[in-house]
């Protein structure tokens, strides 16, 4: 499962509304949408603004060993 699919899979288990996140983590609902479709890439600082929206932490929606690592 993608980290979207996460994000998406816990909001709605919630019982909460697309809609209130995005406004809670600033986005306009068209574009978290987007991000929670796949339609739109979400980074790290997306996803830190969604946690902090839902009060969790990242370790919700992701895995160290799906973490990038770039060296040098």
């Amino acid at each position: 499962m993608k980290v979207h699919e996460r994000i998406s899979s816990y909001i709605k288990a919630c019982g909460l509304k697309q809609y209130v996140i995005a406004k809670k983590a600033g986005y306009e609902h068209k574009r978290f949408s987007a991000m929670m479709t796949g339609r739109k890439r979400i980074t790290g600082e997306d996803i830190e603004l969604i946690c902090r929206a839902l009060n969790v932490s990242a370790n919700e929606f992701i895995k160290p060993e799906e973490i990038e690592t770039k060296v040098g």
